[in-house]
């Protein structure tokens, strides 16, 4: 795959017109990033097989749903001028629930209890156990990204994990798969179906944090494992963890599935999505928030809205 490429200094200064060595490792560096001839013939002809494949995959009516870890520049995922401006002004009007869902989400200071009517949500939430231990798998998963040990092994895992997503969702759509690759330079699912769902999926569904949800609901049919709800909360929170920085440091890389569906329209709704994501996660957390205060605090938030809107209309448009 080709990186991009940094333009060589000059050899020589124009005041003293000597030569300035440059340091050992800057020239290593260089070396590192600049691709041999070998990989540039080889990553020619990789692209050409893709090109030549995506032309075979469209006579058969089949499509690719694909993640690339180096920039693609793929025209083909590009949408005409008409879509692209449709799908940036449906993202406009997403930006409304985005901005109040995480209003809401932040704001809400009391949660209604008979036993507790004016305990303090976030306060509770805090002090729990179960967030105790989501919060331990989190700052695990933070060190261990920022760390770099094992990142190819990670990078691998997050790929599958993307890919898979993909296929699921595919096939709850009702399609095939023909065709599934996975590499840590990307990976792609070819398909005869493709839609929004299909394509943004894997960047707010936190796939291995469902397999970890499943595994232990399986694990309670069977067995009473002692502390099984403390591995899941610490398991839980380094999953989507893992599932949330892996996705930020992916979508900078011109992926195909946000161009697909344009780039704009497609990270309003990643981020609508993880935000209704995560306030389902600290719903489902015990002696924290509950679903009927967040819908309650989000309603009042959307009237608040209404009633702005129509203040600011009627300052510039007859409305009555």
């Amino acid at each position: 795959m080709f990186l991009a490429q940094v333009p060589d200094e000059p050899k020589m200064t124009r005041r003293t017109h000597k030569r300035i060595p440059r340091s050992r490792s800057k020239q290593a560096n260089r070396r590192a990033m600049r691709p041999s001839i070998f990989e540039a013939i080889q990553n020619a002809n990789s692209r050409a097989h893709q090109r030549a494949n995506q032309r075979a995959w469209r006579r058969q009516g089949l499509t690719s749903v694909r993640a690339a870890i180096a920039d693609t520049h793929d025209e083909e995922y590009l949408l005409s001028l008409p879509q692209l401006t449709l799908r940036t002004l449906l993202g406009l009007l997403l930006l409304i629930p985005s901005v109040i869902s995480t209003l809401a989400l932040f704001t809400i200071t009391d949660v209604y209890d008979i036993s507790q009517p004016t305990a303090n949500v976030w306060s509770q939430l805090i002090s729990s156990k179960p967030f105790l231990f989501f919060a331990v798998g989190t700052f695990l998963m933070l060190g261990w990204f920022f760390s770099k040990i094992a990142s190819q092994g990670f990078l691998y895992l997050y790929v599958l994990g993307h890919e898979l997503t993909h296929a699921l969702f595919i096939y709850i759509c009702g399609g095939k798969v023909s065709g599934f690759k996975v590499t840590t330079a990307g990976g792609y699912v070819m398909t005869n179906k493709s839609n929004i769902l299909i394509s943004l999926s894997p960047y707010f569904v936190p796939f291995w944090s469902v397999v970890v949800l499943l595994t232990s609901l399986v694990l309670r049919l069977f067995w009473q494992i002692p502390y099984l709800d403390e591995a899941l909360y610490l398991l839980i929170g380094t999953t989507w963890t893992f599932h949330l920085v892996w996705t930020l440091w992916m979508i900078p890389r011109d992926q195909p599935d946000l161009k697909e569906n344009g780039t704009f329209f497609s990270l309003v709704v990643i981020y609508l999505a993880n935000v209704l994501l995560l306030a389902t996660l600290l719903c489902l957390v015990p002696q924290g928030l509950t679903f009927s205060a967040y819908l309650y605090n989000w309603a009042v938030l959307f009237m608040d809205f209404i009633e702005l809107s129509y203040l600011t209309l009627s300052k510039y448009l007859p409305l009555q």
